[in-house]
């Protein structure tokens, strides 16, 4: 009998660990994209996409309480539909996801750390990936613990962003008196909350976390949407506070709004801004590397042909080989591949995984109504639909 996974992760820790992943770099460039389809209206288009994702989110919760297993989507997609074959596909394609995601933050964090220090952009590849994957080996306590601490330095920085765009001078726009929002504006709002809405795909890794969770069927709901809440709060905050300052001419074409926030309301170095981007990466590279190893042991239970990675380290209680084989395509994605493109792709597989996932709900709700935590049949219905609307704009700007 494979050795299980030990469970040590609290509603804190899982809730951090949720924040973190969707709290990543790409806030520190994804205002500046918002404001210019939102305009002075682009914190609504946060809120609007926090909404768009919360049916999507609640039905997660409700599966997460059905079946607490790693591999979530791929429990919840062949117990819905009825078919291990479509499980296994989507457990790989979650990894995949998931290892070309942390690949371009790797490759991203590195950057960074090699503007800020001069180090070679190679050598900070290889040393960031096999220093997490070590930290994921030794335990899931540790990573989510380090996870934390990531997410506090990410917070505190978004949190003097915030300060400094409260408390600044207010720019030429944000001046003027505002109308109620026309047709044209909430046109632009939608446009700002399609695109918002890729700031919110993460909230799906923490099912992948359930057997690893003390009380998986209460704690797993209450962590996904106590997550999805906190960072639907944190970017409006955040976009307010760049509206407020900085005119929206400037924020839509700067590529690091949020130095330019800092830099015109304090008139000081924003330089500190990328070391605390540094640590978001450092805290996504960690999540997708833990998130994917516990997709892969859970497929080992479902396929003979990966049954290699349904095991656990009896001293560390990780699975220890997923993790290692995680690690090494994570840095060789980082090293090797371009991953613009990649990263489009993910974002399509991930919305097609949300698809299926609401499907599956409506599917298994008319068969066994019954679960731990539950919601109305219009929740997952919705939830398919706005998936829908969000995969076919999100395939039609790849084409």
């Amino acid at each position: 009998m494979a050795e299980p996974l030990k469970r040590r992760i609290g509603l804190g820790l899982l809730t951090a660990y949720g924040v973190g992943v969707m709290v990543g770099a790409g806030i520190y460039v994804l205002v500046g994209a918002v404001v210019a389809d939102a305009g002075i209206w682009a914190p609504l288009s946060f809120v609007l996409a926090g909404l768009i994702a919360a049916p999507t989110a609640l039905s997660y919760a409700e599966f997460s309480s059905r079946l607490p297993e790693a591999a979530g989507e791929a429990a919840f997609v062949g117990q819905g539909f009825g078919s291990q074959s479509l499980a296994l596909l989507v457990g790989l394609a979650v990894v995949v996801a998931g290892t070309v995601s942390a690949g371009a933050v790797l490759r991203g964090g590195a950057g960074y750390l090699t503007a800020a220090t001069g180090v070679n952009g190679t050598l900070a590849i290889i040393a960031m990936g096999l220093a997490l994957v070590a930290v994921a080996v030794i335990g899931v306590l540790e990573s989510l613990s380090l996870a934390a601490v990531f997410t506090a330095i990410e917070l505190t920085g978004l949190a003097l962003v915030i300060w400094a765009g409260g408390t600044g001078d207010v720019s030429p726009d944000w001046a003027l008196p505002q109308d109620l929002p026309g047709i044209t504006v909430w046109a632009g709002l939608g446009l700002g909350a399609v695109l918002a809405f890729f700031a919110f795909i993460g909230f799906e890794d923490i099912v992948n976390m359930a057997e690893e969770v003390s009380e998986p069927t209460r704690t797993m709901p209450k962590a996904i949407l106590l997550s999805l809440t906190i960072t639907s709060i944190i970017y409006a905050l955040v976009c307010w506070a760049a509206v407020r300052t900085v005119p929206v001419a400037d924020l839509s074409q700067s590529s690091s709004p949020l130095a330019l926030v800092w830099q015109t309301a304090r008139g000081s170095n924003p330089d500190f801004l990328s070391y605390i981007a540094v640590f978001a990466a450092l805290n996504g590279i960690l999540a997708q590397i833990v998130m994917a190893s516990r997709v892969l042991f859970g497929l080992g239970k479902r396929s003979p042909a990966l049954a290699l990675f349904h095991h656990a380290h009896p001293r560390f209680g990780t699975p220890v080989l997923a993790t290692l084989v995680l690690g090494a395509a994570v840095i060789l994605t980082a090293l090797f591949f371009s991953v613009d493109r990649l990263a489009e792709v993910t974002s399509s597989v991930l919305l097609s995984v949300f698809v299926l996932v609401n499907l599956a709900l409506i599917l298994q709700k008319r068969h066994a109504p019954g679960a731990p935590f539950q919601v109305p049949m219009t929740v997952p219905i919705v939830g398919l639909v706005l998936s829908t609307i969000a995969l076919i704009t999100a395939v039609g700007g790849m084409l």
